[in-house]
C-alpha cells in the first residue's frame, strides 16, 4: 500500500499497474493519445525509467545477463523512483500537466514484496522516503489471468531482440505478484480501478475511458 498525505497534489496522477502481459503499456498510449485529441497537457513516463538516470538503471534492472540481489532491486527501484518524483512526476504535477505512468510504487508492493518476498515494512519505508508520500489520485490495475498474459508475453517475445528479466520470471513468481495486485486494490478501492484485460485493445480502453473521462471532470 502506497502511504503518504500528498494526494490533494497528485489528484491528476495517473499509474497503469498489472503483471506484465496484461496490456497495461498499450493502454496508456491510448489514452494519451486520447487526452492529447482532446487538447489536454500530458505527460507520459514510465517506471524505471522516465528520466535519464532512470534509463540507465531500467537497463541495469532488466538486463538478463546479470544478477541482481533482491535488497539491491528494491534500493535500485527506489533511487529510480526518487528520481522520477523530484525532477518529473512532482514538477509536471505542479505546472497542471496529467501524468500517465507506466508503474509507480504499487509495483515494488508486488514484485519486490510478494515476487521477491521482502518484507512488508522495508518495503513501506522504502516506498515511502523515496515518494516522500506522493501518490497517485487513480490507479488502473489490468487484471489478466497469468496463463493468458504469458502467452501474450511469448508472441510478444517472438518479435523483440530480447526478453527482460520480468519476462523470464516463472508463472509462481507472476501469480504471487497478480495476487499482491489484487489485494492492493481491495485494500484501496477508491483509487484502485480493476479493469479485466482479456478484452481486446480497443474494448479495453472503452473501459478505461469510463473510468478516467469522470476521474478527471471531462
Amino acid at each position: 500500500m502506497i502511504h503518504g498525505a500528498a494526494h490533494a497534489a497528485s489528484n491528476r496522477f495517473i499509474t497503469f499497474e498489472g503483471i506484465d502481459g496484461s496490456g497495461k503499456s498499450t493502454q496508456l498510449r491510448l489514452l494519451a493519445n486520447h487526452l492529447i485529441e482532446r487538447k489536454l497537457p500530458v505527460v507520459t513516463t514510465r517506471e524505471p525509467g522516465g528520466t535519464p538516470l532512470g534509463n540507465q538503471l531500467r537497463h541495469v534492472l532488466l538486463d538478463v545477463h546479470g544478477e541482481v540481489d533482491p535488497l539491491a532491486e528494491l534500493l535500485l527501484y527506489a533511487a529510480d523512483r526518487a528520481q522520477h518524483v523530484r525532477s518529473l512526476i512532482r514538477p509536471q504535477l505542479q505546472a497542471g500537466q496529467i501524468i500517465l505512468s507506466d508503474r509507480y510504487a504499487d509495483a515494488t508492493v508486488a514484485y519486490q514484496g510478494a515476487g521477491r518476498g521482502l518484507s512488508s515494512k522495508l518495503i513501506s519505508q522504502v516506498i515511502e522516503f523515496a515518494t516522500e508520500g506522493l501518490q497517485p489520485g487513480l490507479t488502473l490495475l489490468f487484471d489478466l489471468a497469468v496463463t493468458d498474459a504469458r502467452a501474450r508475453t511469448t508472441q510478444r517475445m517472438r518479435s523483440e531482440p530480447e526478453p527482460d528479466r520480468l519476462d523470464r520470471e516463472s508463472e509462481e513468481f507472476q501469480t504471487r505478484v497478480r495476487d499482491e495486485y489484487l489485494k492492493i486494490a481491495a485494500l484501496e478501492p477508491q483509487r484502485v480501478r480493476i479493469i479485466d484485460a482479456i478484452w481486446s485493445p480497443q474494448e479495453t480502453h472503452a473501459r478505461v475511458l469510463d473510468i478516467v473521462i469522470p476521474f478527471l471532470g471531462l
